[in-house]
């Protein structure tokens, strides 16, 4: 079905060079940026990867350890198990509210400006 309509105008965006691409890449505020990103994420990217090896690790080599009933038929082994996924949520839930807080807000910011809103 035609419309006789034409389509909403869109907005002009400066589209930014490559010149202006790397001036921002080394100006202080995009490294502050990526900071706050790192300081975050390698931590706890760390963090969840020993935690996860760990539970491996007890999986393969403390077999009598992740048996040990809990309550009933629930066992170490599940309770870790679950506590895998349950720390997932916790860490996607974490970055989220971090990511808008503290990421979201500079780059932006850093956006706007390259886009010639700022």
């Amino acid at each position: 079905m035609a419309t006789e309509t034409p389509p909403p105008a869109r907005p002009q965006v400066h589209l930014p060079s490559t010149e202006e691409f790397i001036e921002v890449q080394q100006s202080a505020e995009f490294g502050e940026l990526r900071r706050a990103h790192r300081s975050f994420a390698f931590p706890l990217t760390i963090a969840f990867i020993t935690w996860y090896l760990l539970y491996v690790l007890l999986s393969n080599y403390a077999g009598d350890f992740m048996g040990t009933k809990v309550a009933g038929n629930i066992n170490v082994a599940l309770v870790l198990g679950l506590a895998q996924f349950l720390t997932t949520f916790l860490i996607a839930w974490w970055y989220a509210r971090h990511a808008a807080a503290e990421l979201d807000p500079r780059a932006e910011a850093i956006k706007s400006r390259m886009e010639g809103g700022a």
